[in-house]
């Protein structure tokens, strides 16, 4: 699938100076985060900018963007050490590798490194930093014009982040899923993998994107369902019992709790966020009284937050984001009091959405037709949005994904209020 092409915005010059990948640019007191935007409009780039740590604004760091090391980036992943960005190139069938400068640069760390299959879509990565989890999809042999299974593909990450040879399932060098996969979770424990398949293609099952959908094969299961996988201690995935799971009509972004307790899904045509828990085998089982409706249009992207405490959903159509507290009983979402359930970025096109990792007090969100990114306050006792000032933020052409890593020292200031177990 190829993405759209809409618009160019221009971003103001950054404030704060930095040179090279060896000195922190900006005072550690004004930075709390560095937050990464890929674009594919006019250039396939990825941009880096300064996260204010009192307001929230974001400023461009000097030096970027940078080419994306391919075309048509899609999705992006932080190294959990802070140290290494990977971002997806989904026309290039490509992954591109990063250093992250201690000022916010970003310098290409060796070749970028092609996938078994085509068109990789989504990205994850286990919190010990040594697996590179890659949605290609479609598996090798199988395209637009000749569409079907996806494939995941398990890299080993190096000390320096490169990438070694994709863990080996029998004779092949990825896991078969099912048809047109979008989004993957790993969870924080890392005993789990789980990628949702839409099994049927959609404009945003790689969001975004307007090109003529292919036609789904006869093979292909009449609704979606989530792969489910065990992880090794080498990155060798075995189905986990009951794999793949019923999961709507077409589930697309998924997230897991930092508590290994629940898996949040959603279900764009039915706007609707699917609730798991995840049992002690890795087992997916529907929680009680779901699915949930988001209130939005078209969620695609869910996430969150570092506490465990809210969840916030991307809503593509209406340029929207979802708001929930977790009921930590049961991991079901509730309506924010004191909020109007959803936060209005002010664009459409909403496609990734993070939490700052730092001290979880802000949101940002790529809105790819609007060509800007939404930023919004989170109040830490309510999990209420409100708009940062400025906001939107004009980005380099369509940004298609945001991730985020805390600068400095600033990681995990925030209160963690998570279960015991």
């Amino acid at each position: 699938m190829k993405l759209t092409r809409i618009g160019q915005g221009l971003l103001a010059t950054a404030a704060c100076l930095g040179v090279g990948l060896s000195l922190t640019a900006c005072s550690p007191s004004d930075t709390i985060d560095y937050l990464f935007v890929t674009s594919n409009n006019p250039k396939s780039e990825v941009t880096s900018y300064h996260v204010d740590s009192i307001a929230g604004t974001i400023t461009q760091v000097t030096g970027t963007p940078v080419s994306s090391q391919g075309t048509n980036p899609v999705a992006e992943v932080a190294s959990p050490n802070q140290q290494y960005l990977y971002v997806a190139n989904h026309d290039s069938n490509n992954i591109g590798v990063f250093q992250i400068g201690t000022d916010g640069q970003l310098a290409p760390s060796g070749s970028p490194v092609t996938t078994p299959g085509s068109e990789p879509i989504a990205l994850g990565i286990n919190n010990a930093g040594t697996l590179l989890f890659v949605v290609d999809y479609y598996g090798p042999g199988y395209s637009d014009a000749s569409p079907g299974p996806g494939a995941l593909i398990v890299y080993p990450i190096a000390s320096n982040g490169s990438l070694g040879s994709p863990v080996v399932n029998g004779s092949n060098a990825f896991t078969p899923l099912q048809c047109f996969p979008g989004g993957v979770a790993v969870t924080a424990n890392g005993n789990y993998v789980y990628v949702t398949n839409t099994n049927t293609a959609i404009n945003t099952t790689a969001a975004p994107s307007s090109a003529t959908l292919p036609a789904t094969p006869s093979t292909c299961p009449s609704q979606g369902t989530i792969s489910g996988f065990a992880i090794g201690s080498s990155g060798s995935l075995t189905a986990i019992p009951g794999s793949p799971f019923l999961a709507g009509s077409t589930p697309t972004g998924i997230a897991a709790d930092p508590t290994n307790r629940f898996v949040y899904a959603t279900d764009s045509v039915q706007n609707q966020l699917i609730v798991y828990d995840i049992l002690s085998s890795g087992t997916l089982n529907p929680v009680n009284n779901g699915p949930f409706a988001t209130g939005g249009v078209f969620p695609v992207s869910v996430v969150v937050d570092p506490r465990g405490l809210y969840i916030y959903v991307g809503n593509y159509s209406d340029g929207t984001i979802s708001e929930f507290t977790i009921i930590q009983s049961t991991g079901a979402p509730s309506s924010i009091s004191n909020s109007t359930g959803s936060f209005n970025t002010k664009a459409t096109g909403t496609t990734c959405v993070v939490v700052d990792p730092a001290i979880a007090r802000f949101v940002f969100a790529s809105d790819y037709i609007g060509s800007d990114i939404a930023a919004a306050e989170l109040v830490p006792n309510t999990g209420a949005l409100s708009a940062n000032q400025g906001q939107p933020y004009q980005s380099p052409g369509g940004p298609t994904c945001v991730a985020a890593v805390p600068h400095g020292n600033h990681a995990g200031q925030y209160t963690s209020a998570l279960p015991s177990n």
